[in-house]
């Protein structure tokens, strides 16, 4: 193992108390520390999983009017940190360790290839997330995550029978409950999606269409988003905020 890979697996073990069997650990994209989109993203949600700093969220003019803040239509995003998911959060299986993980992380990354994403704001059912421009963009981030996916299959633990029955009860289709059944969750590979979660599921209308105007304005500022990287989170204990506990560079970018 090389000298940056030990220097990372020392700092794992530094945040590693937190990490115990009833911890789950997800592959999730997130942009470059110095990039544009990470800070704004960090900023939007409040709160920065790796440094664990919390940040003033940017004013929304069309909420601030009503008067409403970006922190209270954000929750559920900010607990899990600015993401967009390629494998879904999973304890580790049977007599998997967090090195093990983390080992198996970095030399995925290794082999892949950096590339920009160009990106488009959309309302997903009640939600408001970012997600790929163009179909070609969209098949990209899938051949990426079906990818991470397979990496990772042998170091995840199937779901207990408490959370395949939550996941059934959303009304799945049959194809979607072959995937669970199968990989532990049921929107990946044909039926994944990537996207990065703005805010909660929002009951209003006008709150979707000021949060969707307000980063429609944000995106030509940023520039392409950069695939370069992924990055290893762990959930500590059911309900705690997510932490970045390993950035895992691509491969062209070492």
């Amino acid at each position: 193992m090389n000298e940056t890979n030990d220097t990372q697996l020392n700092s794992l073990h530094g945040a590693g108390t937190a990490w115990t069997a009833a911890s789950r650990f997800a592959i999730y994209y997130a942009p470059s520390r110095m990039s544009p989109w990470w800070s704004a993203g960090c900023r939007w949600l409040g709160r920065d999983p790796e440094s664990g700093e919390t940040l003033a969220a940017p004013v929304v003019p069309a909420l601030a009017a009503r008067p409403r803040d970006v922190s209270d239509l954000t929750r559920s995003p900010r607990r899990y940190g600015w993401h967009g998911t390629l494998v879904a959060p999973a304890h580790c299986a049977e007599q998997i360790t967090p090195d093990d993980v983390l080992r198996r992380a970095l030399a995925w990354a290794a082999r892949q290839r950096s590339f920009d994403l160009p990106i488009e704001v959309v309302t997903l059912h009640r939600f408001v997330a970012l997600r790929p421009a163009t179909a070609e963009a969209a098949a990209a981030m899938r051949g990426l995550a079906a990818d991470a996916l397979h990496e990772f299959a042998p170091l995840r633990a199937m779901p207990g029978e408490e959370d395949r029955r939550r996941r059934l009860a959303a009304d799945l289709s049959a194809r979607q409950r072959e995937l669970l059944d199968r990989w532990g969750y049921p929107y990946v590979l044909d039926e994944f999606r990537f996207h990065m979660t703005l805010s909660d599921s929002l009951e209003e209308a006008d709150d979707r269409q000021a949060l969707t105007e307000w980063w429609r304005t944000q995106i030509p500022t940023l520039g392409p988003l950069r695939i370069d990287g992924a990055a290893l989170f762990v959930e500590p204990m059911p309900g705690k905020p997510f932490t970045l506990v390993a950035r895992l560079p691509f491969g062209d970018t070492r």
